[in-house]
């Protein structure tokens, strides 16, 4: 087997990876069992839950399209607020000169403001957009169900949560659909349109054509953890936190990600998004969680120290006052070493090839089990997912693709040695298993539906 090079990609091959982005945003508008001549349901109002960052920009992404949108918050401020926050958004297009006033106006004008749930009545499609909490949504659900007119579209903005779960409190299963926007909503080009159990087809492909219209990229997935696009990013960030505890530090992570083509490493991100992001939920699920395999709880150690990122001046790394720039920090790198200590792990130096392989590998082996769970239709449905919501870079045409550019055996090759070494975390997808005994790529999936399910 020939040495990865992650790094060396010629003129020729950036030219196919964007091809391939190319052919993979087309595909992914293509559902087998859906005909693209399904009549859609008429989308001329629509109504969004939640006055958020996430529901105001979602609202944007609809007055940008000529659609009325009701916002709607339980609470006046946060209404208000929000819609704030949109006038904000768009007068820094019109400051940019990325927007005419003219054009501001206009959207505006086409954004109204409530504090009654009771305005979704003349909606065609409701979106909720609150905080990812079961019970929250299933309220709001009930509620939907009983005030909205018949044949309305209810879709929930969720990053992970079981879609089937929230249909199941309505009287009309069929109408209710997962669309996950990415933040900022009315920028962000993925839109993963979830597709519960009992989900009318008509109800998804008007979602998509939505999509498409907002000039985003629709991608089509089943109900898991994460669905597509998060159920890949959970291995890659807990890959990276694994490399930290083994021997990396976190400037070393992050340098090889960048080397790789990614615009920022993950610390950095973890940073500025703040390393509480999801500290509570985490916390509770310790208590659950199984106990056979190893878990990444140093970001939580690190927010019980205070260090939550930039807003603080220190996380991962520390920031000067008024600079976002990160510096190496002595005393965050000598806890992780006693963390390393403590864990009984002796650490290693790893070189940068290695934490990719890491990094990107494991992301390869939960897109192989999607696919065989039928999670994602195709390989390139993940590629573009990942090249239009998470910053995969573009001259590598997505983590599948990449796959099969380095070649499956010598990815599985390095898949088994991590299971030897860390246990069930890389438990070898079957589907990729049989692939690099068969020969084949996951590029021989896309045409061949029998290679995929063995049907």
């Amino acid at each position: 087997m020939h040495p990865v090079d992650f790094f060396t990609v010629s003129e020729a091959e950036r030219a196919k990876a964007l091809a391939h982005a190319q052919f993979a945003a087309a595909e992914a508008a293509k559902i087998p069992d859906i005909p693209a001549s399904t009549p859609l349901r008429p989308v001329n109002r629509v109504a969004v839950i939640g006055a958020g960052t996430m529901g105001g920009g979602i609202a944007m992404a609809l007055a940008n399209i000529g659609l009325p949108v009701t916002l709607i918050d339980a609470h006046q401020d946060g209404l208000d607020r929000g819609l704030q926050r949109v006038k904000d958004n768009y007068a820094t297009s019109v400051k940019r000169g990325k927007l005419a006033q003219e054009d501001m106006d206009q959207r505006l004008a086409l954004i109204t403001g409530s504090v009654d749930m009771a305005s979704v009545k003349d909606a065609d499609m409701v979106i909720e957009a609150v905080f990812e909490d079961m019970a929250l949504k299933q309220s709001l659900f009930r509620q939907l169900d009983r005030l909205c007119q018949p044949g309305a579209i209810l879709a929930t903005n969720t990053s992970g949560l079981d879609v089937d779960q929230i249909a199941a409190v309505t009287q009309r299963p069929q109408d209710v659909v997962g669309a996950h926007f990415f933040s900022p909503a009315h920028v962000m080009k993925l839109l993963e349109v979830v597709r519960a159990a009992q989900t009318a087809p008509d109800v998804i492909a008007t979602l998509m054509d939505l999509g498409r219209r907002m000039g985003k990229i629709a991608v089509l997935a089943r109900i898991y953890p994460g669905f597509i696009g998060n159920a890949l990013f959970r291995n890659y960030t807990r890959e990276a936190h694994f490399a930290v505890e083994d021997g990396a530090l976190p400037h070393e992570v992050d340098a090889a990600l960048k080397q790789f083509g990614y615009a920022m490493g993950l610390f950095a991100v973890h940073d500025m998004a703040g390393n509480d992001v999801g500290y509570q939920t985490r916390k509770a699920q310790m208590a659950t969680r199984p106990q056979d395999r190893r878990w990444n709880d140093l970001i939580l150690k690190l927010c019980d120290l205070g260090r939550l990122g930039q807003k603080v001046g220190k996380g991962w790394y520390r920031y000067e006052q008024g600079d976002r720039t990160p510096h190496r920090d002595p005393e965050v790198e000598q806890y992780i070493a006693e963390e390393s200590a403590r864990m009984g792990i002796t650490r290693q130096a790893m070189d940068e090839t290695e934490i990719l392989k890491r990094c990107l590998y494991g992301m390869v082996n939960e897109g192989a089990k999607l696919l065989e769970q039928g999670i994602a239709l195709r390989p390139s449905d993940i590629d573009i997912t990942y090249l239009t919501g998470y910053g995969f870079p573009a001259h590598h045409g997505g983590p599948m693709y990449l796959a099969d550019r380095i070649g499956l055996e010598q990815v599985l090759a390095d898949i088994e040695r991590f299971h030897a070494q860390d246990g069930t975390w890389w438990q070898p997808a079957p589907l990729l298993q049989r692939l690099v005994r068969e020969g084949k790529t996951f590029a021989s999936l896309q045409s061949d539906q029998t290679a995929l399910y063995g049907t």
